[in-house]
């Protein structure tokens, strides 16, 4: 933690330029249990067996998280100036714990998704932000690689917590499961939430340990200038760029959700892969999502956001072109179009935090992105609703892939248009 002392020139002990550096895998961590709700199709089955529920039914918990870590967001935000990271974080992650022990004694579906989808959705949300709050503001110099590592947790979580959780339903069940899972996030989140601390207004790391490639130095500094004191007085929602940054990142998030929600389905039906299979390609497409998060972020340090944003749609329409002509045995060509679409989305969770940090007032990131993570929110519930309408309209899931494109398409032009006047 921060040493006493308004200058807070130490961290943990070390000089701050320092240790500065271990708050990103401690971000990382949280987000490692934040992202745990993305790992929610291991209980799905547990859930029906136990509950006697529909597979519609078991999808509806992991639905309202989402949309209720969607809406939180921009409360956590707002609580962040007047609370501190500290202690946000703190709510945040009692609330998820709370959530995952109240889940572990559901005994209808109405209680889980009261518990798992309405309470841990929003402790998810709270504290979802603080992480990347804190890497913002101590790594001015390289912001988008530090925002980028620290939600490679929430990426990677699936690949980690999902095999976890279902060795501790076999050997423990499912209500001990949750209660385990409640505990130690308990515990986890606590501890991190103790050292997010901020530095102080405007502090830069000494000129030795700054490495940033000047054109992205002299970018950042440009956006920074452009901020005009009437602008980081209010939130910028009626500005053009907030506008394309919404609109850009909620089509982004609608294609890589969409995907990611039909990986198995798509495999098990149109590629005709064993059950097996198809969960060891799911652990490989995590991978591709949580390290796309560090490589995007490293390119907004050093690309324009129009040009980042093009190239996470550009990933989603090769991948859909691939898949609309893809059929039986066509593994390959299932991997490559599948992993595209995991790294766009991941990209999208790099991209959206650092060009609202690169284009609006960095003092008030918290709020500013948790207003833009609503986009976030309208993606997953739409992309989530008419991937299904389509399979049940025409029967496969193929029938997806030529609409992603065009809208992949669409999402080029937007970003050109409406993010190619951002800095």
């Amino acid at each position: 933690m921060a040493a006493a002392g308004s200058g807070r020139n130490r961290l943990f002990g070390l000089p701050a330029a320092t240790g500065r550096w271990l708050l990103l895998p401690l971000g990382t961590v949280a987000h490692l249990c934040m992202g745990t709700v993305y790992a929610w199709s291991v209980f799905r089955q547990p859930l029906e067996k136990a509950l006697s529920l529909g597979a519609t039914q078991s999808m509806l918990p992991y639905t309202v998280a989402l949309l209720c870590f969607a809406l939180l967001m921009p409360a956590g935000g707002q609580l962040m100036p007047r609370l501190g990271p500290r202690r946000v974080m703190l709510v945040g992650g009692a609330v998820m714990a709370l959530g995952y022990l109240l889940a572990s004694r559901s005994q209808s579906l109405g209680q889980l998704v009261l518990s798992y989808g309405v309470i841990v959705g929003s402790g998810v949300g709270l504290a979802y932000g603080v992480p990347l709050a804190v890497a913002a503001r101590w790594f001015p110099d390289r912001q988008g690689l530090a925002m980028g590592l620290v939600v490679l947790g929430f990426g990677l979580s699936p690949l980690i917590t999902a095999p976890l959780a279902h060795r501790l339903i076999a050997t423990q069940g499912l209500g001990s499961t949750l209660q385990l899972l409640g505990v130690a996030f308990l515990m986890l989140m606590v501890t991190v939430a103790l050292t997010m601390v901020l530095p102080p207004a405007g502090w830069q790391p000494p000129p030795a340990t700054r490495r940033r490639d000047r054109s992205a130095a002299a970018a950042g500094q440009a956006s920074a200038s452009a901020i005009t004191a009437p602008a980081a007085a209010a939130l910028p929602l009626r500005s053009r760029t907030f506008g394309g940054l919404w609109l850009c990142y909620g089509l982004g998030a609608l294609l890589g959700l969409s995907a990611i929600g039909i990986s198995s389905p798509v495999g098990l039906e149109v590629i005709a892969i064993d059950p097996a299979t198809a969960a060891a390609c799911i652990s490989l497409f995590a991978v591709f999502n949580g390290a796309s998060r560090p490589l995007f972020g490293w390119l907004c340090d050093r690309l324009r956001p129009w040009q980042v944003a093009t190239l996470a749609y550009l990933l989603v329409l090769v991948g859909s072109l691939m898949m609309a002509g893809a059929g039986e045995g066509d593994l390959l060509t299932y991997l490559v179009a599948f992993s595209l679409f995991w790294a766009s989305l991941g990209g999208w969770l790099a991209i959206a935090p650092a060009t609202t940090l690169r284009c609006f007032d960095p003092q008030r990131y918290a709020q500013t992105y948790g207003l833009v993570f609503t986009a976030y929110g309208a993606g997953a519930l739409l992309g989530t609703l008419i991937t299904g309408q389509l399979r049940d309209w025409f029967g496969c899931y193929t029938s997806a892939f030529l609409p992603m494109a065009a809208v992949a398409a669409v999402g080029i032009v937007l970003a050109s248009l409406l993010l190619r006047a951002s800095r």
